[in-house]
């Protein structure tokens, strides 16, 4: 299948990329959109971005086809694994959610096109109009691709000109979302720009910055501070660095049956996008007061998680990965031994002999033969930050305050909490969860698929993006 070579990033491997082709490609994309995309209507906009995720949920789409065709081999996400995720993100642009989302963060659907105002504001004889950015620079994480592609859309409804800097090689599924773009509306296609280069290419990045009004960045905290400490003075900077997330099993829902449905949703959240993205669980924290035990619930999930992969391979991870989750296996698989070997000397001491119990009770289940998932269950509760790629901890707690006393280390990284739990139960748990400082609270089995409208780090992408200009009648 042949593409036109539209962006920078159609062009063959080893094509050189100057700093004055970055900055011609943005001078270009820039007056495009003020003849092409500053002056549509935003009804407009929504309707072919709805009608463009429309399509990639087709079976027949051929942008879909090449996605899952070179996916593999492009990000390292099994066959599965993408369809899964692509197909998660596409049915949340609709024509209702993505109204939503400018309503949310604007608060009317016209205030990119005209002077206007909610009935609240009309009341005190002021209007507004929002303004996106002549230009966005996107500086795009190296794995997953959902925060690349809902950047791209947020960026197109404030009629904004765009460029995406990918990394040398994950650039094949936002430069597929911009073809499927221009070919159903080339002017929009003209206001967009596709590049990857290697990292540490600080010149390239310059002539992007220096044509940029806005610089978004998805990436580790490193990355978030090194184009930072590079951006001219009058550019805007919407980082968003690395975070956490953790789950919350409450002891209501671990009666045999509602714990096995628990576990399943909770495995569908790790085997999501391979557990690599910032609102990937860590650890699940589960009540010790329920039907099941934490370390019974630790075991469910570990069935869960192998009937996920027979389904759902994780497919091959480079050697310093692997090597990292046999590293940490091998270590909690000792603690396991020893921890049973404690038991049963306790278990079978003469009487009047005294053998103290184990600190800490540890159990691990792992899939034969591979690193492809991997559950430890600690009795310690304190938290611990996971190697990733399907490897997770299930730990006890008493409650919810228990477990945010023992998350405390990571308070103020945490992107999203899940909870299975009643619906009385969890509103009762978010005002404490937003109180702790975490900025998404939701069902565990939903941890991997927020809604575009979903306030990123507790900030809504769309207000970020725009300026606003007052009107007082």
């Amino acid at each position: 299948m042949h593409f036109p070579e539209l962006f920078l990033a159609d062009r063959p491997p080893g094509a050189p990329t100057t700093p004055a082709f970055i900055r011609e490609a943005c001078i270009a994309i820039k007056r495009n959109r003020v003849h092409w995309l500053a002056h549509r209507k935003t009804q407009e906009l929504i309707e072919l971005i709805a009608f463009a995720a429309e399509r990639w949920r087709e079976p027949g789409n051929r942008y879909r086809h090449r996605a899952l065709d070179l996916g593999p081999t492009e990000t390292g996400f099994g066959r599965t694994t993408l369809e899964a995720g692509l197909d998660a993100f596409f049915a949340g642009l609709t024509v209702e959610a993505l109204t939503s989302w400018v309503t949310q963060d604007l608060g009317e659907i016209r205030r990119l096109d005209e002077f206007c105002a909610p009935m609240g504001e009309m009341r005190h004889g002021r209007l507004a109009l929002a303004r996106g950015p002549e230009l966005v620079v996107h500086i795009a994480a190296g794995t997953l691709p959902n925060p690349t592609l809902l950047s791209m859309v947020a960026s197109l409804l404030v009629k904004s000109a765009q460029l995406v800097k990918c990394s040398s090689r994950s650039s094949l599924l936002p430069r597929l979302f911009a073809h499927s773009l221009a070919e159903l509306e080339p002017k929009v296609g003209g206001c967009l720009e596709v590049a990857d280069w290697p990292g540490g290419s600080n010149d390239l990045e310059a002539a992007a910055f220096a044509e940029a009004e806005c610089v978004t960045v998805h990436g580790s905290d490193e990355t978030v501070k090194s184009v930072r400490s590079r951006l001219p003075g009058s550019v805007r900077l919407l980082a968003y660095g690395h975070q956490l997330s953790f789950g919350v099993v409450g002891a209501e829902m671990l009666s045999s049956y509602s714990a096995r449905k628990a576990a399943e949703k909770a495995a569908h959240d790790v085997t999501a996008w391979n557990q690599l993205g910032c609102l990937s669980p860590h650890v699940f924290y589960v009540e010790d007061s329920g039907a099941v035990s934490p370390e019974a619930f630790g075991e469910l999930l570990a069935e869960a998680l192998a009937a996920g992969e027979a389904k759902d391979p994780r497919g091959p991870l480079p050697p310093e990965s692997a090597a990292q989750i046999a590293g940490s296996r091998s270590l909690y698989e000792v603690r396991e031994a020893r921890s049973r070997v404690a038991h049963e000397e306790a278990v079978t001491a003469p009487r009047g002999v005294f053998f103290p119990a184990p600190d800490h009770v540890t159990r691990v289940w792992s899939s034969p033969g591979s690193t492809a998932w991997t559950v430890v269950y600690e009795a310690d509760p304190h938290f611990r930050i996971s190697c990733l790629n399907r490897f997770v901890y299930v730990k006890s707690c008493r409650n919810l305050k228990d477990a945010l006393h023992h998350a405390d280390s990571v308070r103020g990284r945490v992107s999203t909490v899940g909870l299975a739990m009643t619906e009385g139960r969890s509103a009762e748990a978010a005002p404490h969860l937003a109180a702790w400082g975490v900025t998404r609270i939701c069902p565990i089995g939903r941890m991997q698929t927020p809604p575009p409208a979903w306030r990123h780090d507790g900030r809504p992408a769309l207000g970020d993006l725009v300026r606003w200009t007052d009107l007082e009648t």
